[in-house]
Order: C-alpha cells, then structure tokens, then sequence
C-alpha cells in the first residue's frame, strides 16, 4: 500500500511536471508566433543602393531585391516583411518616414543608421577633392559630430522601435573599412585612406555602444569585408563612380550577400 501510494505521488508529480512544460513551451511558442514579422530600416547600406536590381515602387530609396534584408525574408519566410530603409536616410527621417511598420508583432527589426548624420557624402566628396590635410580635417568634425551629436541621435530612434515593436529582437548592423591598407591603387593617398578606414572604426564603436546600451545586437560588418575592400582586387564596395555617382563607395550585391547577410543571419 505505502509502495503504491509513493507510486500514485510520483506518476502525478510526473504529469504535472509534464503540463506544466507543455504550457510553458505553448505559451513560448504562442508568444513567438505572435512576434514575427520583420521590418528593415535604416538608410541606403540596408536600401542596397549599389546593388542594382532596384524595386521601381521604391523610387528614390532606392531599394534592391538584392539587398540583405530582402536576401534574409526570401530565405525564411517571415510572417511579414515590410522594408521602409531608403537612399540618403538620417536619424530623423527613420523617426520620420520608416516606423510605421512596427507593432507588437514585430519579432525582428535591422537597421543601419549615422553614417549621413555623420556626414559620410561630404567627407568623401572632401577626401576625393582636396588634400590630405583637408581630407583629415573633415574627418575631425566629423568624429567631433559622432561624439557630441550622434549618440543622442541614435537613443532616439533606437528608443522609438523599443516603444513602437517591444518584442522585436534589434539588429543594428554597422558599416565596414573601406580600404586595404598597403596595396598598390590608383586613387587616394595612402594617407586619406588610413583616416577614411579610422573614422568608420569610430563610427562603428559610437554605433555599437548606443546600440548595446539600448540592448540590441550590433552587427560588425568589418570581418566579412576584410580581404574586399577597396584596393583589394576583390572589392565588395564601389569606388567613385561617375556614370552612377550615387552608388560609389556602397556594397555591391556580392557585398550584401558575402558581407552583410552573414552577419545578420547570425545576429538574427
């Protein structure tokens, strides 16, 4: 008898047990299926501009079916995939134009942002130009701007997807070094190009704190562009471009596909 009732204890013990990891698993799982829809923003090294392959509705945001974020839903099939980043896109215009997607069943946001507010059009324009000494003084305002500027830039945005998508899983993915350092390469000095590779460094860094400070994920991109920068001979960026001047110095499609969609994929 006392045997059995031991038994009878612990068969029940078992099966509570059971349900109730069943109803936590269901409850996990009902949770996940509720957040699963994924929304792309950012500016154009999320748009894909200088990867061709443009979606005409997309007009001057030029978005591309080659893209990483358009890479990553065909490839898993998200509830949904809305993708709002767009060509020449600041902190403000993302606040402005591209949350509208976001909601409580938005499981998973990437982003790329800063590097406009920066300034990065302006110190290459300066850098392709004008001397190294004024190519490293651009530079130097715009490290001044990432350190007093930016990072309250950035809080705002990534504080607006925690309100607007508070299940979503944040990607923040930064930007790569744009040269091999050493090598033979017609076109910039040795010496802008160093300070050019510096200052996406920084940026990075100033990137990827805010983002850690928010809780997100930050994607360092710098890894899989080694060995394809500019200068390399297996280059994932464009150089100056003047037939199509709007796609110098961003990832070609191997550059989103070898460069950007890892990085996501595992950061995801």
């Amino acid at each position: 008898m006392r045997r059995s009732r031991i038994t009878a204890y612990v068969t029940s013990l078992l099966l509570a047990v059971g349900v109730a990891l069943t109803g936590a698993a269901t409850a996990q799982a009902s949770g996940t299926a509720a957040a699963t829809g994924y929304v792309a923003l950012g500016d154009s090294y999320s748009s894909g501009v200088g990867a061709g392959s443009y979606i005409s509705s997309s007009g001057d945001c030029l978005r591309s079916t080659k893209a990483y974020p358009y890479l990553w839903a065909a490839a898993h099939s998200p509830s949904s995939f809305d993708f709002t980043a767009c060509s020449g896109a600041r902190t403000g215009d993302v606040l402005a134009n591209q949350l509208g997607p976001l909601s409580s069943s938005t499981g998973l946001v990437s982003l790329s942002i800063g590097g406009n507010d920066a300034g990065f059009a302006d110190v290459m324009t300066t850098c392709v130009l004008q001397s190294d000494s004024g190519c490293l003084s651009r530079i130097a305002t715009a490290k001044a701007y990432v350190d007093s500027t930016l990072p309250g830039q950035l809080d705002s945005v990534y504080s607006a997807i925690s309100s607007k998508a508070p299940a979503a899983h944040v990607v923040v993915l930064g930007y790569p070094r744009f040269y091999k350092l050493g090598a033979t390469c017609l076109g910039l000095s040795d010496t802008k190009r160093a300070a050019i590779n510096g200052a996406a460094d920084y940026l990075d860094s100033a990137i990827a704190k805010r983002a850690a400070d928010h809780g997100f994920t930050f994607g360092d991109v710098r890894s899989t562009f080694t060995g394809h920068e500019l200068c390399s001979g297996s280059a994932w960026l464009h150089s100056l471009n003047l037939v199509n001047i709007t796609e110098s110095y961003h990832p070609t499609a191997a550059g989103h596909s070898g460069g950007y969609l890892p990085v996501f994929t595992s950061a995801a």
